[in-house]
């Protein structure tokens, strides 16, 4: 870090929510890799995030961590003002953080409970956190590499599944902010894209890998395995390299062709 305690010019930032566990770490992971320098956000305390966030550094990236709920109010200034301290830039976000309903239930049995719950973390936090951040980018924006924005989905925002409705409501939800964010921000010159994963093994489905495992084996997917962190965490660093520079508003499927109709 310099004496003014911004990255090195040769150094750009990414942000990303939920970086230290399942598909935000394997994004983080890309991202070190690629060399950036990290701002992880995360609702663990630093010391039981440890593991993941020295793997990283180890790996040559500096890296902010800010525990917050990306679903509170203040959460999206809080945020970007940790980001604007640390490093002075912002070059990428990643809007990855989510939760899963705590139980599945049938939307005839479902609560309102569960589906705030899921809204105001899956939806809303990540559609103030980039309006935030967008501005940010704006105000900081350089003759350099274009800063991006990359929303991480779900076949869930398109792919019904009745004893998980608020689930699907979120990320379809999440699709759409991932849009409207791409119209808004086209004229600054700033692309935003949706990378919508598959059935990714993480802990997130750890509960249910008996189902997937079936339903691989039923012909779910054209590519018959698991999707990984480091699947959805390829195509994350190939947008914020900026490798798909006139593709803003893109949908980048990572599913093994979960969503390809069949006859």
């Amino acid at each position: 870090m310099s004496a003014a305690g911004s990255a090195p010019a040769s150094r750009r930032v990414a942000l990303v929510t939920g970086g230290t566990r399942g598909i935000g770490f394997g994004c983080a992971r890309a991202l070190a890799a690629a060399r950036f320098d990290l701002a992880l956000v995360g609702v663990r305390s630093e010391a039981e995030a440890g593991e993941p966030l020295g793997e990283l550094r180890a790996a040559g990236a500096e890296v902010l961590y800010v525990q917050v709920d990306i679903g509170d109010d203040d959460a999206a200034d809080r945020i970007v003002a940790a980001v604007r301290g640390r490093f002075g830039r912002l070059d990428v976000l990643v809007n990855n953080a989510g939760v899963a309903p705590k139980e599945r239930r049938d939307i005839l049995e479902a609560t309102r409970e569960s589906f705030d719950r899921l809204v105001r973390i899956n939806t809303r936090g990540p559609y103030f956190l980039t309006q935030a951040a967008a501005r940010f980018m704006m105000e900081a924006m350089t003759d350099g590499p274009r800063p991006c924005i990359v929303f991480v989905t779900s076949i869930s925002a398109t792919t019904a599944s009745i004893n998980r409705g608020d689930y699907c409501i979120s990320k379809a939800g999440l699709s759409m902010a991932a849009r409207l964010w791409a119209v808004r921000l086209a004229e600054a010159g700033i692309p935003v894209y949706e990378v919508r994963p598959g059935i990714i093994r993480t802990d997130m489905t750890a509960k249910v890998a008996a189902k997937y495992e079936e339903l691989f084996e039923a012909g779910l997917a054209l590519q018959k395995r698991w999707g990984t962190p480091e699947d959805v965490g390829r195509a994350v660093a190939m947008l914020a390299r900026g490798d798909l520079p006139y593709s803003t508003g893109a949908v980048i499927m990572v599913d093994g062709g979960v969503a390809v109709p069949r006859l």
